[in-house]
């Protein structure tokens, strides 16, 4: 049984659904011009297994599975998963690290028509029981331990925090320790499998396949509802620009639940191309540098704040990446001067990604000049990209000039999940998505992020939504305003740094404020400020609002 709904669920009122989809004239665009091929997931990981049974599909450590493996291992946890009572449209939140388990139970879900809800390793108790009221979900997916950190009190602390806790299982990847009613993984393969997945009603084409999050900007991360058609044509079409075939072979650094590994064209798009995909454990050069000499890696996709490293380690260990053709750097804005260095460092054609889970992807392709490779972050993705570029009042700005970025298309849905309001001021009339950034398109199509509109820290990949962090601030009883900003840093692309009024001696300082928000606020760890200045008074605006310009001038450098 699912939760009640979340205060702010609208319903099923036809003037706004839960999961908003295309118009029906778009949607026949997209199926005509073959992007929507009418296939879900589930019957791609089937027909893969029957294309292509032993090929390494793919690696975890010192365990590999073949694609026909992959379909059988997806199909046998499927019924496990059946068996908890999990059915067609139910939604999962699968909070894992990079093991094979994801892939396996991401499979597994879609071949149920269940919905995996994508929460970060990083998420803790606050995020995690919002995902799962937001989403209704019936059953969430952790790990024993990962990073240090026991997900088995955590998942206790947040079935505590819900109206039933009841109505959402949990089920454990590793050992439950003393939670008896939680469900070990191993029991959903354990035995012999009875039944078929065909003989209850398959999820169709056009379902909900997926719940991505949006970095967010006024508060929790919101839901974005991805569909088999629309998402598989992100994966595909991702793997053509970047040239995937049956040889290449994709390691995973970042986490496999973020968009950008998972279909970018990452996990998903390797796997239709018909090569293998390697999970690293850790996003360290040292990992990395090991596993594509180990494996033959092809392709791989890291965020700004990792490059300088592995420009590092390729110094010193030159002949790791012999076999790497293409990295992708993407989740934050490369510094020009860094993207010139990476390639030559590690011998590879770099490749600038700039997208959202929102939809639009932007890619530089393998054979741009060097030139936009360095100072782009790409073109869109499909010719279907609908792209604009707008001033304040909503009117086309000239190539060149910079503005507000709206866009929509096959595969940018036309609206959050649950969130009518939202939708209302997030998208126009017309179905742009109003992206919140700032760009500048060249006459060639690619675009140069130069800002963004919303108030949004962007740390290193991790978007950090200023406002939900100025509420757990203000919480603290030594703290009477409280103002997060984003500062440029030259590693991290910005840090978070919280600007804040104390009436009361002692001020706390960023260690005090660090412990308070991650254990008894419950925020995620990337969440918390690098910074804390305390002020007498914020400075305001003319119109009484919180002057951020000025306070982003008062950080040190």
């Amino acid at each position: 049984m699912a939760l009640p709904p979340h205060p702010s669920d609208p319903g099923e009122h036809p003037d706004h659904p839960a999961h908003p989809t295309w118009p029906p004239a778009a949607a026949e665009r997209y199926r005509r011009a073959g992007y929507w091929r009418g296939r879900t997931f589930g019957r791609e990981v089937t027909d893969w297994a029957r294309q292509r049974p032993g090929r390494t599909a793919l690696v975890d450590g010192a365990r590999r599975w073949t694609y026909a493996e992959l379909a059988a291992e997806s199909g046998r946890l499927a019924l496990g998963l059946r068996g908890l009572g999990i059915r067609r449209g139910d939604r999962v939140v699968v909070q894992l690290p990079n093991v094979a388990e994801f892939v396996l139970l991401w499979f597994a879900l879609q071949r149920l028509g269940a919905v995996p809800v994508h929460a970060m390793p990083g998420h803790r108790r606050a995020e995690l029981t919002h995902l799962v009221r937001l989403s209704g979900a019936v059953a969430c997916v952790v790990p024993d331990r990962h990073a240090r950190h026991d997900h088995r009190t955590l998942m206790r602390e947040v079935l505590a925090g819900l109206p039933d806790p009841s109505a959402c299982r949990v089920v454990v990847v590793g050992d439950p320790g003393p939670h008896e009613d939680f469900v070990p993984y191993a029991d959903l393969r354990a035995g012999e499998p009875s039944g078929t997945l065909a003989d209850e009603n398959p999820p169709e084409p056009g379902d909900l396949a997926l719940l991505l999050l949006s970095g967010g900007t006024t508060g929790l991360p919101k839901l974005i509802p991805r569909t088999h058609d629309d998402y598989a044509y992100n994966a595909r079409a991702a793997a053509g620009v970047c040239g995937l075939d049956e040889h290449s072979v994709y390691l995973a650094v970042l986490p496999a639940a973020f968009n950008f590994t998972l279909a970018c064209p990452g996990v998903l798009g390797t796997l239709f191309a018909g090569g293998t995909v390697v999970l690293a454990p850790d996003p360290s050069p040292q990992t990395g540098f090991a596993l594509i000499a180990r494996e033959g890696v092809t392709l791989t996709a890291l965020s700004p704040p990792l490059v300088p490293h592995w420009i590092e380690e390729a110094r010193a260990d030159p002949g790791s990446t012999r076999s790497l053709r293409v990295v992708q750097v993407g989740g934050a804005r490369l510094p020009d001067a860094l993207a010139a260095r990476l390639g030559p460092a590690l011998g590879v054609t770099v490749q600038q990604v700039y997208g959202m889970a929102e939809g639009l992807l932007n890619l530089t392709r393998l054979d741009d000049p060097a030139e936009l490779i360095r100072t782009t972050q790409g073109r869109p993705l499909s010719p279907d990209d609908d792209i604009l570029v707008v001033d304040p009042a909503g009117a086309p700005v000239p190539d060149g000039e910079p503005g507000e970025l709206l866009t929509r298309g096959p595969y940018t849905p036309r609206g959050y999940y649950r969130a009518a309001a939202h939708n209302a001021r997030a998208f126009t009339p017309q179905g742009h998505y109003r992206t919140g950034d700032l760009v500048r398109r060249l006459p060639s199509g690619h675009l140069v992020v130069v800002g963004r509109v919303k108030d949004q820290i962007n740390r290193g990949g991790e978007k950090i939504a200023a406002t939900e962090v100025e509420e757990h601030l203000l919480t603290h009883p030594r703290i009477g305003a409280a103002a997060l900003v984003g500062v440029a840093d030259p590693q991290r692309g910005e840090r978070a740094v919280a600007f804040v009024t104390c009436p009361a001696a002692p001020h706390p300082d960023v260690h005090e404020l660090s412990r308070y928000l991650r254990e008894e606020r419950g925020l995620a760890a990337y969440k918390v400020p690098d910074q804390v200045i305390v002020l007498a008074a914020l400075p305001l605006t003319p119109v009484g609002k919180v002057d951020k310009k000025a306070l982003a001038g008062q950080a040190p450098d």
